[in-house]
């Protein structure tokens, strides 16, 4: 923890604390949050409020307001199982560059990751029979590249076919069904035939998602299909997720919407939108980099444990 604030510290970043209650959680379709009831003195409800998933909204007002370089080590809530990387309370670690993109923050996290290394004395992450060395020339590879390599499949000609992404995913022999939506087959390939590949020897960044699967991500300049986001994996652990962030706030209501439809279809419940963000947008957001990276996963790797409960202070609820 103390390396890696010093990090920020040492380059100006501003450390922030924003409020762990939202009135909107998560855009994430496939992210459920914890719910409380505010009460009268009258005892009804009337304002149902959310444990954050993330501070990213909150920061991004702060962005809006004139904060530059900003980062936050916080407490999160995820409602889902735990399992050996999960747990429904864990640490995370955001921070955003204005007047950056999604490259300035893969330096950010080569960089980052080494004065880590550096500062706990050890030499490689590990887990399980795996290692990495972050101090090698890093993977860069983009998702499209990903799925040739390691699935066979181009990515490009099922973006918008269902059927035929569903046909391919079977080809594979993996379990799939009409019933399963698009994102459903994509995160099945990712998971089987993908995921635990990455980050091997040095770990690997990779970059240009679907814009489907980037709700808070700009587009890619040269191709409107792909968006700017990037995950960082480590022997085979997804530790972060980045983007050039959207500022258009008229965008973003779209694809919350969107998001929140899927929601609604897959888990009966939709989130409300928060206007105070959708006005920051709409003053002005600066083309900016950011990023949460998962601090427990981070530890995990430095102690060479293979389950998370190992580095929470009470274990997982």
């Amino acid at each position: 923890m103390g390396a890696i604030r010093g990090f920020f510290d040492g380059q100006g970043f501003d450390a922030v604390e924003t409020p762990i209650l939202q009135i909107c959680p998560v855009m994430d379709a496939h992210i459920r949050a914890f719910a409380t009831d505010q009460r009268g003195v009258d005892g009804q409800v009337f304002r149902t409020m959310y444990l954050h998933t993330s501070p990213e909204f909150a920061m991004k007002k702060l962005m809006v307001a004139g904060v530059k370089t900003l980062y936050q080590i916080c407490p999160v809530f995820r409602n889902a199982e735990g399992s050996a990387r999960h747990s429904p309370e864990f640490t995370l670690l955001e921070w955003y560059r204005a007047g950056a993109d999604y490259t300035h923050i893969m330096m950010d996290c080569e960089n980052l990751l080494r004065a880590v290394a550096q500062a706990t004395g050890i030499t490689h992450f590990r887990y399980r029979d795996m290692t990495c060395d972050p101090f090698l020339p890093w993977e860069r590879l983009s998702v499209v590249d990903a799925f040739r390599h390691y699935a066979g499949i181009d990515l490009n000609e099922v973006l918008d076919n269902t059927p035929a992404f569903l046909g391919q995913v079977k080809s594979l022999g993996l379990h799939a069904t009409p019933e399963d939506g698009w994102d459903d087959l994509f995160f099945r390939v990712m998971d089987a035939r993908i995921e635990p590949y990455l980050g091997m020897n040095a770990p690997t960044i990779l970059y240009d998602y679907p814009v489907s699967m980037a709700s808070l991500s700009r587009r890619k300049a040269d191709d409107s299909r792909y968006a700017e986001r990037f995950e960082l994996y480590v022997c085979g652990i997804e530790l972060a997720n980045a983007f050039s962030e959207l500022t258009d706030a008229g965008e973003q209501v779209k694809r919350f919407q969107t998001e929140m439809d899927i929601k609604e279809r897959l888990y009966g419940e939709r989130y409300p939108v928060d206007q105070d963000f959708i006005s920051a947008l709409e003053q002005g957001m600066p083309e900016s980099g950011g990023i949460a990276l998962g601090v427990d996963r981070l530890v995990m790797l430095c102690a060479g444990t293979d389950d998370i409960d190992n580095v929470l202070w009470c274990g997982k609820p």
